[in-house]
């Protein structure tokens, strides 16, 4: 019997997406689609030649399921199919851990019952606040025995510990099992952590969780792989609800969405996947590529064999592959190929963004048209590429810049008015905290302008000068009650100047109505106030910048969730602890560093802006662009070869094709090898001008760098040196 069902294969910008939208769109548009004949035979009635009722706006189910590897082109692909079809079909746009997520919640009174537990709407814990209630839950077991047979510190630990939960959920494995897959994939190794104690602090925390109806990315996938899909139940609601199901980049989709898919075929559904052979992005990070592909075997193929459109992969790939596969190869690379080569990396930083300045004040391309793709980046080459590009009048969009949100100097000010107004929290200011906080909450937001930069120009009316004076008379420093004395207290406060003084005084002001209002318990929690403070001194009607608008909303995001967590806790467990207990672990929490500015993104209105990419390679595969011009930064970094994101912590032994079998170092330099191979072919595939290696001979730390893509730097024919890089 010749499956409904597609498989498509191709490599990078071969059409994958595209032949899956035009699929979908013969399904609803053909008379005799696969999709009408199964919802005549189910519902009895005779074909009509039109598009079947199920596939109408007007019906609530059943529906169609599209899934994406991540939440960027989840949004893109769900806009394609509602555009293709003009938006008349019920389509469901998720990833596939979203899925889960929405499915646990949605089925939570189903998991009430079979599992006995507690009736109470379930909370998702952040990967933060999970960190944090593990460490506090395990300390008493995590002693300094423990911490230095595994080698790393109690945090590094800790988060080791939960993603083998996670990993095991992705793979389909029930937490119980953990502990037989490690104790079979560490053999011998005794250097580790003995399985059974890790399996048994994974299960304290999972039944934890489930005590307070707490849920993380790990459970909500064991919940769903092993309780949710095999209830009948609930099987009968999935397969009612969807009978159509669109998969794009399965290659990085864990091993529990197969078994999804699976299920909704068996019952009758129609699918078509999209697999890229040379991506798997997130292999190691939780995908298991192989074992999707398996899928294949109850599809019709397709085969994308052309390569991309205005790539540059038909030329290069398999000669940069064989360079790198086999450096005594005598090869040349073509012209299409630049080296930028230099001694030190800070001339190489500065020498990058000349060429890119120079090329596009030249007009030989366009700031959108550029793309720095690097094995990492660190705040250095971030802020020197940035900072030069801009002065050349030339914006740069950082992908997903997850900077942490206590290194925004409004984040740190608006933390500081908590500790200024909340009693108990003075040890956590100090006078320069105070100077800055003044500074920012002095700020007045320039006009527009027709210059770059002008977005980020403002204008204090306490200048950092002055607002140190003034933390220096008017501060008091108290453990309890920390203070701000009014600006006459300092001798010579008429050095202030008439501007300053009248800011400080308002801050004052606003200040002190906030305690006398904390007093009374007029402000409902912490949050209100960070609100309050937003609304007088930072919104003040102007349009913020959208790097701090992302750090303001996160940093509202993260206060809500965290207090929603407490909430919870001691709804659960009540705890003698006072309000500002929870306020101080907040504070140290952000100080830490482990929340990013990553909130929610805003969608930019009209076209795409025109910014020069820096991205990693992580970042930049994940997110699926192209390019004319590609800056490879650091080409002569061994970080290449890991594909710029780290491996978790046994994820080799969580690969359904090898459950459990030891990882050893030749497992180790394979993969390495092959990772290396599907980025030179992904990012060939994402170029179609010119692909600059940028290299120089010794690394930050100092030392000589010899990574994997030195061939194609030395067999490069055109070599921009410090020279003659103008």
């Amino acid at each position: 019997m010749v499956s409904h069902s597609v498989w498509i294969v191709g490599t990078s910008r071969s059409g994958k997406t595209a032949r899956l939208v035009e699929q979908f769109c013969n399904w609803v548009k053909s008379e005799n689609s696969y999709i009408e004949s199964f919802y005549t035979k189910k519902s009895g009635r005779k074909k009509t030649g039109r598009i079947p009722e199920f596939l109408d706006i007007k019906q609530t189910e059943p529906g169609v399921l599209v899934l994406a590897a991540n939440d960027d082109n989840r949004r893109e692909l769900g806009d394609i199919i509602v555009t293709s079809t003009l938006g008349k079909y019920p389509v469901r746009a998720k990833t596939p851990l979203g899925f889960f997520q929405d499915e646990v919640v949605l089925f939570w009174p189903l998991l009430i019952n079979s599992l006995n537990l507690k009736a109470q709407f379930p909370v998702r814990l952040r990967p933060e606040t999970e960190q944090e209630l593990a460490t506090k839950l395990w300390r008493p077991q995590l002693d300094e025995e423990i911490l230095r047979l595994a080698g790393v510190n109690e945090s590094r630990l800790v988060r080791r510990i939960l993603d083998l939960l996670q990993l095991a959920a992705y793979s389909g494995i029930p937490c119980e099992d953990i502990a037989r897959i490690l104790a079979k994939g560490f053999g011998e190794n005794t250097t580790t952590l003995e399985p059974e104690f890790l399996a048994s602090l994974l299960l304290d925390w999972r039944n934890w969780c489930l005590e307070r109806g707490l849920l993380t990315y790990g459970i909500i996938t064991e919940l769903y792989s092993q309780h949710l899909l095999s209830d009948r139940h609930y099987q009968q609601h999935l397969t009612k609800r969807y009978q159509a199901i669109l998969a794009d980049d399965v290659d990085d989709y864990p091993s529990v969405a197969r078994l999804l898919f699976e299920l909704l075929l068996d019952r009758g559904a129609v699918g078509a996947f999209s697999y890229n052979p040379d991506g798997a992005v997130r292999l190691g990070l939780g995908a298991d590529p192989n074992y999707l592909e398996g899928l294949a075997e109850r599809c019709r193929v397709e085969i994308l064999n052309g390569p991309p459109p205005e790539s540059l992969s038909e030329q290069l790939t398999e000669q940069m592959v064989e360079l790198v596969t086999s450096p005594m190869v005598l090869l040349s690379l073509p012209k299409t190929v630049h080296s930028i080569q230099t001694t030190s990396r800070a001339q190489l930083l500065r020498q990058t963004a000349e060429v890119i300045a120079n090329a596009i004040q030249s007009q030989q391309v366009q700031p959108e048209q550029v793309a720095i793709i690097a094995p990492g980046l660190d705040a250095i080459a971030r802020y020197t590429l940035v900072e030069i590009l801009v002065k050349q009048n030339i914006l740069v969009e950082s992908l997903n810049d997850q900077r942490p949100l206590i290194s925004s100097p409004v984040i740190r000010a608006l933390l500081t008015i908590l500790a200024l107004v909340y009693p108990g929290l003075g040890r956590l200011v100090d006078r320069d905290a105070v100077a800055e906080m003044l500074v920012v909450l002095s700020r007045k937001q320039q006009p527009p302008e027709n210059s770059i930069d002008a977005i980020n120009r403002v204008s204090t009316d306490i200048d950092p000068v002055r607002a140190g004076l003034i933390a220096d008379y008017c501060f008091v420093p108290h453990p309890d009650r920390p203070n701000l004395l009014p600006v006459s207290a300092f001798e010579r406060w008429d050095r202030i100047g008439y501007a300053a003084t009248t800011a400080y005084s308002e801050i004052l002001q606003w200040l002190e109505q906030q305690r006398s209002q904390q007093e009374l318990r007029l402000i409902p929690s912490p949050i209100s106030l960070l609100d309050r403070a937003i609304q007088r001194f930072l919104w003040n009607g102007s349009n913020l910048p959208y790097e701090q608008l992302a750090a303001l909303r996160e940093l509202l995001e993260t206060a809500q969730h965290y207090w929603e967590i407490d909430t919870r806790l001691r709804q659960i467990t009540p705890v003698e602890t006072t309000p500002q207990t929870t306020i101080i672990e907040f504070i140290q929490l952000l100080r830490r560093g482990t929340i990013t500015a990553n909130a929610y993104p805003v969608r930019p209105i009209g076209g795409a802006r025109k910014a020069v990419t820096l991205a990693t390679i992580f970042q930049y595969r994940s997110s699926r662009r192209s390019h004319q011009w590609h800056f490879w930064l650091d080409a002569g970094s061994p970080l290449w070869a890991k594909g710029g994101a780290a491996t978790l912590f046994g994820a080799p032994f969580f690969l359904r094709n090898r459950l459990g079998e030891p990882w050893t170092a030749e497992d180790e330099k394979l993969a390495e090898e092959q990772r290396l191979q599907r980025i030179l072919t992904d990012l060939v595939s994402r170029v179609s001008g010119r692909i600059y290696l940028c290299h120089s001979d010794l690394a930050v730390n100092g030392q000589e760098q010899l990574g994997p893509l030195l061939p194609l730097v030395n067999a490069c024919v055109t070599v921009i040196s410090e020279a003659n890089v103008n």
